[in-house]
């Protein structure tokens, strides 16, 4: 059986310490569940309800989350997911009735709740996440493609680049939580500087508005 180009993401992922405006406009509420992570291998389902800001904090429970908008949530998918190298990542998709969705996410699974805000800079669309529970106040910018993410504008209000660290993949966090180790990372970071990729070609700073 072959594997189409299809089959796989390209992004790159930075860590966020600054929300810009820009990005508060129509945002959308995701629950992720994962029913396997393990070794950069991770089988998970999804449910998203666009236009949904259910103002995630680290308060948040995605149990309660669930059932306080079940009736909206308007997208669901199941998604088989191989490890990271560089920026590739093998992934593949199949969509779910919404209903079916929500029902798997809340019988199983270890849980990540966020807020996802969509917003258009440079030359890319760009996804900013905002978790919440026991990810807060993790943010997270990433910029996907069909292809390779090569000569990228990287917008100011990233701080460093963690697209291969795979402390920050969903399924890592939603069994080691950012904010169980989150300042031991911020130690890290002030003695190592931020760290952006110089071999997807060269990077521009971009001043976001």
């Amino acid at each position: 059986m072959s594997t189409s180009y299809s089959d796989f993401e390209f992004e790159r992922r930075f860590l966020v310490r600054r929300l810009p405006d820009v990005l508060r406009d129509a945002p959308s509420l995701i629950v992720q569940s994962y029913f396997l992570s393990d070794g950069g291998y991770a089988l998970r389902v999804r449910v998203q309800a666009g236009g949904v800001d259910a103002g995630v904090d680290a308060e948040s429970d995605p149990a309660e989350i669930i059932d306080a908008h079940r009736e909206q949530f308007d997208f669901a998918a199941v998604t088989v997911k191989g490890p990271s190298a560089g920026g590739t990542r093998y992934e593949a998709e199949r969509q779910l009735d919404p209903l079916v969705g929500v029902e798997l996410v809340r019988r199983g699974g270890a849980r990540v709740v966020k807020t996802r805000y969509a917003v258009w800079l440079g030359a890319d669309g760009w996804s900013v996440d905002v978790f919440g529970g026991a990810n807060s106040p993790l943010v997270v910018a990433e910029c996907e493609r069909s292809g390779p993410v090569t000569g990228l504008q990287i917008p100011d209000f990233c701080v460093t680049e963690i697209t291969d660290d795979r402390r920050f993949s969903n399924e890592s966090l939603a069994v080691e939580p950012y904010g169980e180790w989150a300042a031991e990372h911020a130690r890290e970071l002030a003695r190592t500087g931020p760290r952006f990729r110089d071999d997807f070609g060269e990077n521009q700073r971009l001043e976001s508005p």
